[in-house]
């Protein structure tokens, strides 16, 4: 058995237990990718809408807002370990896909189509709605991010993890852009309020139907590997994941990320209302944020190839906390100079996302090939219960900053006039905590490197 450091990742000696795959097909590859409609969409649209429909549709008071959405999602920390467990033992991870990526589907659209229009009520409606779509949801996310340590664990697996990763990323930025910037859209052009969401919320479902039914087609002819034997029960596996030094590393450090792009996310509605105070101006900064991620991609593959993941990881980060703290001066500056800015914080974005997905995998192949054994469904539930819990805990740090700063909720399906205090609160909690909390992230980054060399 061969390992090396982690600007190499493991690879050069065969896993034991695990057969040698060729390098992925063009068609696995794109079919794969298409499953990020559906992370892309439903990691997006909720904390894109959800916080502003609550407060500013529904009724529902900033604080009390932020909780009905964080609970939903925390609840999800307990359910991805446990869909990692079941979707190792049962084996055929693609059956996972296809029954809870429609169900998803469904349940997504049931989100916005609530009897009750404002009020307790209401809101209730939404987080429990919101509870069930996150349940269907975890049981799709978890399979879907174990596949490319198995469809990859060829000699070549590291670069050829990177390549998927790239081709995976470059879709999730489109759908991304897809979601996010057409489902405002939405809203606005059927009517805005209630039945606006209820026509977005279909919107969105039927694109998670579409990414369903893609990567399930897409990769039916892909060849997997995996380990032999997995470990007897989840407590031991949960053991062995927590054993994993530069995997726990990553892991804290794409959590706290996490927290600050859930905390963007939540803002872009209330930054383009209060602050850049445009018409559609939510569609513009989502097309401003992602249309250029897609044109970087190939450049974050030349850079991970000549600096490594981790060090790459930490350019791209640093890249999104300086854009996002030049939006400090979006209140003096015209639109088209925000939309620029945020361009170069969706292309330090793009590169986390690449090279963080890259890096999993780098770690489960090494756990398969120390141990021997099948549990990329247990790492990769841990992985999205944190990434889950800071994309909820983000939008409740907003709600938060929205209530300390005096918000004001609306039930006319139109945001309230807010005085200074409260705009202020609008733009930090969009710009100055994302920044702090994606480039704090990066300290981790030495512990993965340092628990590398201790663990190979």
């Amino acid at each position: 058995m061969t390992t090396t450091g982690p600007e190499s990742g493991p690879t050069s000696g065969p896993t034991p237990g695990l057969r040698p795959v060729a390098p992925l097909s063009r068609r696995t590859l794109a079919g794969y990718s298409l499953g990020s409609l559906v992370t892309g969409a439903f990691g997006t649209v909720p904390g894109l809408l959800l916080l502003p429909y609550l407060t500013d549709t529904l009724g529902v008071a900033a604080g009390v807002a932020g909780l009905l959405v964080l609970l939903p999602k925390a609840w999800d920390v307990l359910v991805n370990p446990v869909a990692g467990r079941v979707s190792d033992r049962r084996g055929d991870r693609r059956s996972f896909l296809l029954g809870a990526g429609l169900t998803l589907g469904v349940l997504f659209a049931a989100i916005f189509a609530g009897p009750v229009r404002s009020g307790a009520g209401a809101g209730a409606y939404v987080a429990l709605a919101f509870l069930a779509a996150a349940t269907a949801y975890a049981f799709f996310q978890v399979p879907y991010i174990a596949m490319p340590a198995e469809l990859t664990s060829g000699t070549d697996g590291y670069a050829e993890r990177t390549r998927l990763s790239t081709w995976r990323v470059a879709v999730l930025a489109l759908a991304i852009l897809v979601s996010g910037a057409i489902a405002p859209l939405v809203v606005e052009q059927t009517g805005g309020g209630v039945t606006g969401h209820r026509w977005s919320g279909l919107f969105v479902g039927l694109l998670i139907v579409v990414g369903t039914l893609g990567v399930y087609f897409g990769t039916r002819r892909a060849e997997t590997s995996s380990a032999a034997e997995s470990e007897p029960d989840l407590r031991t596996q949960l053991r062995v994941a927590m054993a994993n030094r530069p995997f726990l590393a990553l892991l804290l450090c794409w959590i706290v990320q996490a927290v600050g792009t859930g905390t963007m996310l939540a803002g872009v509605q209330y930054f383009a209302d209060h602050i850049v105070e445009r018409e559609s101006g939510a569609t513009f900064l989502f097309a401003a944020f992602v249309g250029p991620a897609l044109l970087v991609m190939p450049l974050w593959t030349r850079i991970g190839r000549r600096h490594g993941k981790p060090r790459s990881l930490t350019f791209a980060s640093l890249l999104f906390a300086a854009g996002a703290l030049a939006l400090l001066l979006a209140l003096v500056l015209p639109p088209v100079a925000v939309y620029l800015i945020v361009a170069c914080v969706g292309a330090g974005y793009a590169g986390q996302q690449v090279f963080g997905l890259a890096m999993l995998p780098d770690c489960i192949a090494w756990d398969t090939e120390r141990t021997g054994r099948r549990q990329a469904g247990v790492f990769t539930g841990l992985w999205t219960a944190g990434e889950t819990l800071g994309l909820a805990l983000g939008p409740g740090l907003y709600a938060l900053i929205l209530q300390l700063f005096g918000y004001v909720s609306s039930s006319t399906g139109d945001a309230a006039a807010q005085d200074d205090a409260a705009r202020l609160g609008v733009l930090l909690g969009f710009t100055v905590v994302p920044a702090v909390l994606v480039a704090a992230a990066v300290l981790l980054l030495g512990a993965y490197r340092d628990q590398w060399r201790k663990a190979t």
